[in-house]
């Protein structure tokens, strides 16, 4: 099986749902699959350099390929002329195309030239379908849609959610449930009728390396609250730190730190620096900008609490990682796999109301074997559920579905 992942970008800039298009396809590779990665060299909208890397030759790592574009004429948009004309040139050598990404003009045209080759796709909206999502450049994106996204979720042969919440309130455009190719109930999410609707909804989560964080160390003498993700507006920051603000004033101790940057708004994140700096939360936080590696790894190792109170999350895998590490968590009930904590009793639930985050952190600091057990749910559930052999075995499963119903219909 020839399989083809697309992807504006897979530069750290975009964060964990670009860069998860690795693990997915080493952990394909690792089962037997083809897989090649086609992408552009964008790294990040404006400001940075490109990414120094070979240009359109293939690069073998970790068992699969990857071959980089020159982000041209439009390089603030991540697109690549040369990209859709190597696809348009080499897309019957594959059996099918997973594209990441909606509202991207390289992923929009790419399932365009899907088409017209009949290689069949499937498309993973990154959140792009969520409503809150769609509210941002509402009328271009209405305009984009019809003209483009629409058609191109109607042609797919499946849409990649990555929790079931994400599948639930996604837009879809208008489009119908009529679909009837049998699925697994595992993976796939099926209409009432037990026939897949279309475009076919899988679901299939993010996956983290759930072994990288082998012992949940012992709690810190004043406890450590960690916030790690993108410094933007839908993460909740301005309700959290008048949360922590809050309990400060009660008295409670902790130390807080704000790892993240993003480079796409920088003023924001300016903003965010100066509230904190103005507040009493100032001499207990530590700002670390964007982290990733070895230094990322430990401080979800030495971090006794996350925290993620976003707007919208159409996964969160940010929590998935510090559940992966054994620390247990409080994010919103916007962050799509809340579920999957309250389940697992990973952590802790919350609306999006400063009162809510701020007592259930509290509650969380002063019960630190509560915390300890969440921490542990939490890293069981991640290593049973997250971990990226368990994701490729349903990815190849769903695959091959896809592709006998398509040989069954010839």
């Amino acid at each position: 099986m020839r399989i083809l992942q697309i992807i504006p970008s897979i530069s750290l800039v975009y964060g964990g749902p670009s860069q998860m298009v690795l693990g997915l396809s080493a952990a394909l590779a690792s089962q037997g699959i083809d897989v090649t990665i086609i992408t552009t060299d964008s790294n990040g909208d404006i400001g940075q350099d490109p990414l120094d890397v070979p240009l359109n030759l293939p690069i073998k790592q970790n068992g699969y390929e990857i071959i980089y574009f020159r982000c041209s004429p439009f390089r603030r948009y991540k697109f690549s002329l040369s990209l859709l004309q190597w696809l348009n040139q080499n897309a019957r050598q594959f059996d099918l195309a997973h594209i990441h990404a909606l509202f991207s003009p390289v992923t929009s045209f790419a399932a365009t030239i899907a088409r017209g080759h009949k290689l069949p796709y499937i498309i993973r909206p990154c959140g792009m379908l969520d409503p809150a999502d769609l509210q941002k450049k509402k009328l271009l994106k209405q305009v984009y849609a019809t003209l483009l996204e629409r058609p191109n979720l109607a042609g797919a042969a499946a849409i990649h959610f990555t929790s079931k919440q994400e599948a639930k309130i996604s837009e879809r455009f208008g489009l119908d449930s009529t679909g009837k190719m049998p699925v697994p109930q595992d993976c796939l999410l099926l209409d009432s009728t037990g026939k897949m609707s279309v475009p076919k909804d899988l679901i299939i989560p993010l996956g983290v390396t759930a072994d990288a964080y082998p012992e949940i160390l012992p709690d810190s003498e004043i406890p450590i609250i960690l916030f790690m993700s993108r410094i933007e507006p839908k993460k909740g920051l301005e309700l959290l730190i008048p949360a922590l603000e809050s309990i400060l004033e009660d008295g409670l101790k902790f130390n807080f730190i704000l790892a993240g940057s993003n480079p796409q708004d920088a003023d924001y994140e300016a903003k965010i620096k100066v509230k904190i700096k103005k507040s009493i939360l100032e001499k207990f936080t530590t700002i670390t900008g964007f982290v990733s590696g070895d230094s990322k790894a430990e401080m979800l190792r030495k971090a006794d609490l996350f925290v993620l109170p976003s707007y919208y999350e159409n996964f969160g895998i940010a929590v998935a990682e510090a559940m992966a590490a054994g620390v247990p968590v409080v994010i919103s009930d916007r962050v799509y796999i809340w579920d999957d904590i309250q389940q697992a009793e990973a952590g802790w639930v919350v609306p999006l109301e400063v009162g809510a985050i701020a007592r259930a952190i509290e509650s969380a600091l002063l019960a630190p074997q509560e915390r300890q057990r969440r921490g542990f749910n939490g890293q069981a559930y991640a290593k049973k559920y997250y971990n990226w052999e368990a994701i490729a075995r349903k990815t190849i499963e769903a695959y091959q579905h896809i592709l006998s119903s398509i040989n069954e219909s010839d």
